[in-house]
């Protein structure tokens, strides 16, 4: 028996990804992240999680801003900020999500 937090959605880009509010992309491909945010928080919105960490690292920042571009773009983003020191401060944001009206 899979659990139900357990995603193996055809539409993401890897084969399984646990949803549970915490998107690590360091082990993703940059070509993969466009799609990826999306259909993770897309994801979360089904599981009534509305609160999402996103870790994309320190490094030199172009992650962080490509993460940020992102999320600009994304309706059903209520807010975004980088994360506090105990929860990775500038290696993660923080994603705070609309409530989903008409989900499936």
């Amino acid at each position: 028996m899979i659990d139900d937090n357990y995603a193996q959605d055809k539409d993401l880009e890897v084969q399984s990804l646990w949803i549970n509010g915490e998107l690590d992309l360091h082990t993703f491909r940059p070509s993969e992240i466009k799609s990826l945010i999306p259909e993770y928080m897309n994801a979360c919105l089904e599981r009534d999680i509305r609160r999402i960490r996103i870790v994309h690292g320190k490094g030199t920042g172009v992650l962080r801003q490509t993460v940020h571009a992102i999320l600009d773009k994304q309706p059903q983003v209520l807010t975004f900020s980088l994360a506090d020191q105990s929860e990775g401060g500038w290696g993660a944001t923080i994603v705070h999500l609309h409530s989903s009206n008409n989900s499936h």
